[in-house]
């Protein structure tokens, strides 16, 4: 169970981080993070730091994908989480 919820908690911080790093990127015009990249990290748990992460940095939000799929990722995603937390205890 613990485990489980580590694993949600390490995805979000790093989808929360990959925000932050390729907005930096973009503005000092340097090697980026694939979307791809950011997609794989939301769809395993990470969509609700990745939301945040847009929203604290202001990254991905001309991108309609990222500013409306992310957000209903993030909580399908919460909800997949309680309901596998809920049916191990």
């Amino acid at each position: 169970m613990y485990a489980i919820l580590s694993i949600y908690v390490i995805l979000n911080i790093y989808g929360f981080l990959l925000m932050y790093i390729d907005k930096n990127r973009a503005r000092n015009h340097m090697w980026r993070i694939s979307e791809k990249h950011i997609w794989i990290i939301s769809v395993l748990g990470g969509a609700l730091g990745a939301t945040f992460g847009m929203k604290q940095f202001r990254h991905k939000t001309k991108h309609k994908q990222f500013v409306i799929l992310l957000p209903l990722l993030a909580v399908l995603s919460i909800v997949i989480y309680i309901y596998i937390l809920i049916n191990l205890s």
